[in-house]
């Protein structure tokens, strides 16, 4: 399956949306579930589906992450290629600054037309294309094998949620030969209740022709927003692929304290035993139905507790003081809680802060605080 795929990585997020958990760290390396971050989704999702090789697009701080993935993706049969850096990177000297290239990239398309080099090589058949901040598990395998066995442009990945929501996401809409027939950005009446999962795999050759033929035109130089709509008008041959299971698309504090809590509750469609483990790989963690302090939560082996946790999730090396009470929140690596202190629907941060989500978000849980 491998042979021929170019697996790329857009990871420009700076998390402006995620308040205090943003602060001092990129969008994906936001650390989730008790065991990952949220750029470890599809990474693991690649290396399970048998490529050797993913391509990181990132601009925003590229240093931090290509640092950090350095350390945690460089591994006998599966890396991270980093670009015009990766040469320093496999050399064992690590990041280089170099000389800018040419205009700032504004886009997801921006980052692949910029490092065309590195994206449309010789052996590149297809341009699989992921993202970096959303929580699922997949075999990209199928959704390839499709595309390729119907001669395919563009194959987006879909899935079916309340029509409600669909307001939020990419709308897709299919004829009755699978044919993608209306893609539209945002909705504000949708028509339909599919949505675009945000990976697809394109034809190479044809995702670099309109690329190229946007490029320098008044465009939006976004994948979602210019190339597809682009292609749709063209008349390319673009079909869907559905993602069965759970998919969630990690946007604001909102829905990352609400995945967490479902998670904790049994109410996910993935089971902690299906996250990666990158964060303190040697520390087991299980979800706990009921033991002393402990009710319905993942915990980590480590976990120093003298009060009570619920319906949480906590990271390797957190300690919750005497009498505590923690209920549906979400500790981060090495979070101290202290004695006495009850913390309702919150996360609390590796220095101690308490962030409550809002309540303005459509998909968001309710938002709390402590109570003393």
């Amino acid at each position: 399956m491998a042979d021929g795929v170019r697996a790329v990585l857009l990871a420009g997020g700076e998390g402006r949306r995620m308040g205090r958990l943003g602060h001092g760290r990129l969008k994906p390396l936001v650390p989730f579930g008790g065991s990952c971050r949220l750029i470890d989704f599809s990474l693991a999702n690649a290396a399970a589906s048998g490529l050797d090789e993913v391509l990181l697009l990132s601009q925003y701080e590229e240093r931090q992450l290509m640092d950090d993935l350095h350390r945690t993706w460089w591994r006998p049969g599966f890396r991270v290629h980093f670009g015009p850096h990766d040469h320093y990177y496999r050399e064992g000297d690590g990041y280089r600054p170099l000389a800018s290239a040419g205009p700032p990239e504004r886009g997801t398309a921006d980052a692949l037309i910029r490092k065309a080099p590195f994206v449309f090589g010789p052996a590149a058949s297809e341009v699989l294309v992921l993202h970096a901040d959303h929580v699922y598990r997949f075999d990209y395998g199928p959704l390839i094998e499709r595309h390729r066995t119907h001669g395919a442009a563009l194959t987006v990945a879909y899935q079916r949620i309340e029509r409600r929501y669909v307001h939020l996401f990419g709308m897709v809409e299919f004829d009755a030969a699978g044919q993608l027939t209306s893609f539209v950005e945002k909705p504000a009446e949708p028509t339909s209740d599919l949505v675009f999962a945000a990976f697809c795999v394109f034809d190479a050759a044809t995702l670099h022709r309109y690329l190229e033929k946007l490029d320098g035109t008044g465009w939006q130089h976004d994948i979602s927003r210019d190339v597809i709509p682009a292609m749709l008008a063209g008349g390319e041959r673009i079909l869907g692929h559905e993602v069965p299971g759970h998919w969630e698309d990690i946007g604001t504090v909102d829905r990352y304290h609400r995945a967490h809590v479902a998670l904790a509750s049994g109410e996910s469609g993935l089971s902690i035993r299906q996250l990666p483990c990158v964060i303190r790989p040697d520390v087991p963690r299980e979800l706990v139905v009921s033991a002393l302090g402990i009710e319905r939560s993942v915990v980590p082996a480590d976990l120093v507790n003298a009060g009570r946790i619920e319906r949480s999730v906590a990271f390797p090396g957190v300690s919750i003081g005497a009498g505590a009470l923690v209920s549906r929140s979400v500790l981060l690596p090495g979070a101290t809680v202290p004695a006495g202190a009850e913390i309702d629907s919150a996360i609390v941060l590796e220095d101690g802060h308490v962030q409550h989500p809002a309540t303005s978000d459509p998909l968001g849980g309710t938002s709390g605080g402590p109570r003393a």
